[in-house]
């Protein structure tokens, strides 16, 4: 299966590139930039810091789609429109994994898959979806007597806060319990709070260094604390949930799916 890949000069596609590249499964179909790019033209194994592939880096156009079978975007949101457009125009099936979404995104997201299928997830490890899982049977059991809180650390060029991952963990707790997020969720603390409201879920955010991600969530009692946490040290992580995703998506019917599908954990 051949995969094209959008915004191939960020962190993570440089990353797939060297993951379909390792693939047995997959290859790559085409890596893309923005047009005016200083990276146009480049091979994109030399993009990627590994053996060359023989596929030049080039903006997104028409012909460039019958290269790949499955499209991975995990650009920024400004470009998701553009990107979906794209997918929709040539009945290509993608993986999104661009966080910071705002609810007119995401909306796009819901309409483009009345068309092809998608695969959209906040994390596409899958150490982070066995979480989501476990956190949900945690609050079950717990969330109705203990403190709760998510801490989540990145390194210091992500731009959103918190992670999409910690928003996922705070969702997928809330459901469990019955409780609206938005209404519940603290997103930092200072000065003379008060006391704690036991209904809140709070969300504590470090950005620093390298750190590819971290996350924790926390079920604090009086007498006892539970603490879940998943570390990841590698982005190939994230990378090969992707191209397993792309695997999985490659002959749906059009819909949204999450990696919870993908895995089997629906």
């Amino acid at each position: 299966m051949k995969v094209g890949i959008l915004g191939a000069n960020g962190r993570m596609g440089r990353v797939l590139i060297d993951a379909a590249y390792q693939h047995a499964q997959v290859g790559l179909g085409f890596a893309s930039v923005r047009a005016g790019s200083s990276f146009e033209g480049l091979d994109a194994g030399e993009l990627a810091g590994i053996n060359k592939q023989y596929i030049k880096v080039a903006p997104l156009t028409a012909d460039l789609a019958n290269h790949a079978d499955v499209l991975i975007d995990f650009t920024l949101p400004e470009a998701l429109q553009t990107n979906l457009d794209y997918a929709v125009q040539h009945q290509k099936p993608i993986v999104i994994g661009t966080t910071g979404l705002n609810e007119s995104q995401l909306l796009l997201i819901d309409n483009a898959a009345k068309h092809i299928p998608i695969v959209f997830a906040a994390n596409y490890s899958v150490g982070v979806n066995l979480m989501l899982n476990l956190v949900k049977t945690t609050a079950k059991i717990m969330g109705n007597s203990a403190d709760i809180e998510i801490l989540e650390a990145h390194h210091r060029f992500k731009k959103d806060a918190p992670s999409g991952t910690a928003m996922a963990i705070g969702h997928s707790i809330a459901d469990a319990i019955g409780r609206d997020l938005q209404k519940v969720a603290v997103y930092g603390r200072e000065g003379d709070t008060g006391e704690r409201d036991s209904q809140t879920i709070g969300f504590a955010t470090v950005r620093a260094g390298d750190i590819v991600g971290e996350h924790t969530a926390l079920f604090a009692t009086l007498g006892e604390r539970i603490e879940i946490t998943h570390k990841a040290s590698s982005r190939l992580t994230f990378a090969n949930g992707a191209l397993a995703a792309a695997l999985w998506l490659e002959q749906g019917q059009e819909g949204l799916y999450s990696m919870q599908d993908v895995l089997g954990l629906n």
